[in-house]
């Protein structure tokens, strides 16, 4: 979950952002 903090100080969309969470998600389940 470390890298999640990482996009957040990358100014991402918050749509781009849960994109990315669930798709990090999947990968590491």
């Amino acid at each position: 979950m470390g890298s999640v903090k990482k996009w957040r100080k990358k100014k991402m969309s918050k749509h781009k952002y849960r994109k990315r969470l669930k798709a990090m998600r999947h990968k590491t389940h």
